[in-house]
């Protein structure tokens, strides 16, 4: 028998025993990589995630997902430390709603006195200006539960507001934001792999646009995906959401068969966003606590009271 070579700590290993020391949980969103997804604590969609950031006895929570869900976690635990493995993760829905914008446009229609339902995709400038947050998850929910003397205005997804409308019967006036990744699956692009597994179940995010809806057996969040294909009959499934949800559904649902929608012009649909985050980088923030998330209290504190109306219609 030769010498044993003493194995090196691979980064794995490392990033577990940084989380130890810091007293860190690891939180992922359904996008995340494979790899991310493998060392989390918990993985899911953004209304899983504020739970747990919000149950959490964790000292520094690791966020691997974007900004905003970052911030969200920020918001309801003021005295935690929250960092991003990648300070630039940011979000196009994010930015098609900026909240210099949403406050100008509530001044000038002041008169309507809105009620302002914003999708969890945003900044917690936004938050702060709104009466209740929702997810792709409880979003119906949410608009059957608003006052019925008050008209909505829903932000920053139109695709999900529209999908909301159609679930709920209840008119709401939309923000022309949306998802950019998901406003890449065309009607032609999953008509065309539809063709190609006829028996295939079709999985859609609300953040798709009608044309793609029309065409999915089931629209609904993430989290929900993996409820639905674990019941289903079927054994093929076509997931027209963001790649890293595959990883998720194979996981948890084994032995049946996932595809990626393929989008206009490529096989699978890829979050630049959410691929920024690496376990390099998650080491990295665990070992020197940045990039760390914070805001303004006064924000911070405006924007949790629609946060915790949410988690509580949620329940």
């Amino acid at each position: 028998m030769g010498m044993v070579a003493v194995a090196t700590p691979t980064l794995v290993s490392e990033i577990l025993r940084l989380k130890k020391e810091r007293n860190a949980v690891i939180l992922a969103h359904n996008y995340q990589s494979k790899e991310i997804q493998e060392i989390a604590d918990f993985v899911g969609d953004s209304l899983g995630l504020a739970y747990h950031a919000k149950e959490t006895d964790a000292d520094v929570i690791a966020f691997c997902g974007v900004h905003f869900m970052a911030e969200t976690a920020k918001i309801v635990n003021p005295t935690k430390t929250v960092i991003l493995p990648d300070a630039d993760a940011g979000c196009s829905l994010e930015q098609s709603c900026p909240g210099p914008q949403l406050e100008a446009f509530l001044k000038a229609n002041a008169e309507k006195n809105y009620y302002v339902i914003a999708y969890i995709n945003c900044s917690a400038h936004v938050k702060a200006l709104s009466d209740c947050i929702c997810t792709s998850g409880n979003a119906v929910k949410i608009v059957n539960a608003a006052p019925l003397d008050r008209p909505i205005l829903f932000v920053p997804d139109q695709n999900l507001g529209s999908w909301v409308m159609e679930q709920t019967g209840r008119k709401m006036d939309l923000w022309k934001g949306a998802c950019y990744v998901h406003v890449e699956f065309t009607r032609d692009s999953i008509q065309a792999i539809k063709d190609e597994y006829p028996d295939a179940a079709v999985v859609a995010h609300p953040e798709c646009t009608y044309a793609v809806r029309v065409l999915a057996d089931v629209v609904c969040s993430t989290e929900k995906m993996v409820h639905y294909c674990q019941a289903s009959e079927a054994s093929t499934f076509i997931i027209v959401t963001e790649s890293g949800m595959l990883h998720r559904l194979e996981r948890e649902v084994p032995g049946k068969r996932f595809i990626p929608g393929p989008t206009g012009h490529c096989a699978c649909a890829d979050c630049r966003y959410m691929k920024m985050n690496t376990l390099q980088k998650l080491h990295d923030s665990l070992r020197d606590l940045t990039p760390q998330v914070n805001m303004p209290e006064d924000i911070r504190a405006r924007a949790e009271k629609p946060i915790l109306r949410m988690l509580e219609l949620s329940r």
